[in-house]
């Protein structure tokens, strides 16, 4: 009914306008027009008034109770809510991991393997950090003993199970192998979010990702210690860590890879072109003894050394009857032999040639009258 009193009105409006524009002169077309053009507002504006405004949905019933402004008093959990600091409400996404279902390699890295809880995902600058992360504690023995890692390691979970298997595989057999078993390892670095080398600038490292650990040494329960760039250890042992490593990991960087590697053993799963491998490690012999400085000491049953001194023999005093001022020390008249020598020496020094030092001897005044 309502709708209809509006066209009603609408069309009297319409006709009444019209009827004003001929009283004015207007032609007819000119009025067809303006009336078309005053029923199409006309319906517009009736559109409006029947547009329906939707209602909000029904208020869930898990809904926390509303605040009453009226009242001036808020709910106790909205009051906790506000006082809880932002960073700590968890986010839709740390939720998200959480009700995520752990991964294959968390499923299988399991208690009788290693001691390696979960830890959160990390996000550094840059790509640095992961997911699937875990903290490597110890490793569990096939005869359930542990052997430590110290510190202990942050690795992603495929680096730490890789890890694992060694340990409890190539580890142990060589520890069975010299009666023992491992009991320490000895981490020197894992996760550090830096560049390859730690030069500023240099790409990231796989440390940064959680790849990749350096170790130094393993203990064992005797006592024992093997440090793997040690040179004065058992080459034989070093040997076989280096080639347990090697099918393992597919990096290996030790001694003689750079002068970085020098005093640790890195290690890590980096994922190359056509599974590219390196291992670069040079098990150094021991390095030469060297020769003392300082001589031995003398032999208890050697003779007494004789000196220059001792062998000199003493001058003898001038005789009774000399007098004072003579010259004691004046040679006697030559022997013949010493004659013979003499004249040999002097035909030398007519040729004018020095035999002891090979080269021309200027001739003596002596010589020279003797010449003439």
């Amino acid at each position: 009914m309502i709708v209809k009193k509006a066209n009603a009105g609408g069309s009297s409006s319409c006709a009444a306008s019209s009827g004003r524009l001929l009283a004015r002169g207007l032609g007819p077309a000119a009025v067809l027009i303006f009336g078309a053009v005053l029923l199409s507002a006309e319906e517009q504006a009736l559109a409006a008034k029947r547009t329906v405004i939707p209602l909000p949905q029904a208020r869930p019933a898990q809904a926390p109770p509303a605040e009453n402004p009226a009242a001036g008093t808020d709910s106790v959990d909205a009051k906790q809510q506000r006082a809880e600091p932002a960073q700590q409400r968890p986010s839709d996404k740390s939720q998200a991991r959480e009700n995520a279902e752990p991964s294959e390699c968390r499923q299988a890295l399991t208690e009788d393997i290693a001691i390696a809880p979960s830890i959160a995902p990390i996000n550094g600058p840059g790509r640095c950090g992961g997911d699937n992360l875990v903290r490597l504690e110890a490793v569990v023995l096939p005869d359930k003993s542990r052997a430590a890692l110290k510190p202990a390691a942050t690795l992603r979970c495929t680096m730490a199970a890789a890890l694992a298997s060694w340990v409890r595989t190539d580890v142990s057999a060589l520890a069975a192998s010299l009666g023992t078993s491992v009991a320490e390892i000895d981490n020197f670095d894992s996760f550090e979010c830096r560049g390859r080398n730690r030069v500023s600038g240099a790409q990231l490292s796989e440390h940064g990702k959680a790849n990749a650990i350096d170790v130094r040494s393993l203990k064992f329960a005797d006592g024992r210690l093997l440090a793997f760039t040690d040179r004065a250890a058992d080459r034989g042992l070093r040997e076989a860590v280096l080639h347990s490593v090697c099918t393992r990991f597919s990096t290996v960087l030790g001694p003689s890879s750079d002068w970085y590697h020098e005093d640790h053993i890195h290690l890590d799963l980096a994922d190359r072109r056509n599974g590219y491998r390196i291992c670069q490690w040079d098990v150094l012999d021991p390095m030469p003894i060297v020769a003392p400085m300082l001589p031995e000491p003398r032999p208890e049953q050697a003779p007494p050394r004789t000196t220059q001194k001792d062998e000199t023999p003493e001058r003898q005093p001038p005789p009774a009857g000399a007098e004072q001022g003579d010259d004691t020390d004046r040679p006697t008249a030559a022997s013949p032999a010493a004659q013979s020598a003499a004249g040999q020496n002097d035909t030398a020094g007519k040729s004018g040639f020095d035999k002891n030092k090979g080269r021309q001897k200027a001739p003596s005044s002596v010589e020279l009258r003797r010449s003439r």
